[in-house]
């Protein structure tokens, strides 16, 4: 019986482990929009799943996760308690998630083509912004 037991609870712990490492991740976004997907379908190659989300009043949901006005964009994620707004790349989330940096979250004003859901077939350069809850902005990355 103790050994079922073991059996049982083993099994459980095994199958809850993945589900307790995935950090939690929702995208905030238009019902309309298709670029929101793209980038989405985006994360979920790079193993970044995120749940779907519509919201129709997205500036009163941008002002409640403090992301600063001029670096805002089609869409807002939050994933392990930071914000990711805009089109920013896989790689620079999975940095965040992995380092732990003293930051609000990540940005990329606007909608940059050649960004991560935004691919044309035109490459702009764009800069990745970090952001803090006082407001703080610097450089992450250019791409």
């Amino acid at each position: 019986m103790l050994t079922r037991t073991l059996l049982c609870a083993s099994t459980l712990l095994a199958f809850s482990l993945p589900a307790l490492a995935a950090p939690l991740a929702t995208l905030y976004k238009d019902p309309q929009c298709g670029c929101c997907e793209d980038w989405a379908k985006h994360m979920s190659r790079n193993k970044l799943p995120l749940h779907t989300a519509p919201a129709t009043d997205m500036t009163a949901l941008k002002d409640k996760l403090q992301v600063p006005a001029n670096l805002r964009s089609c869409h807002t994620a939050t994933i392990g308690g930071y914000v990711f707004e805009g089109h920013v790349p896989a790689d620079l989330v999975q940095k965040v998630l992995r380092d732990k940096p003293a930051i609000r979250g990540l940005a990329v004003a606007g909608m940059p083509q050649g960004s991560p859901g935004m691919e044309t077939g035109v490459k702009q350069a764009y800069q990745v912004i970090a952001f803090d809850a006082q407001g703080r902005q610097s450089r992450y990355a250019s791409r």
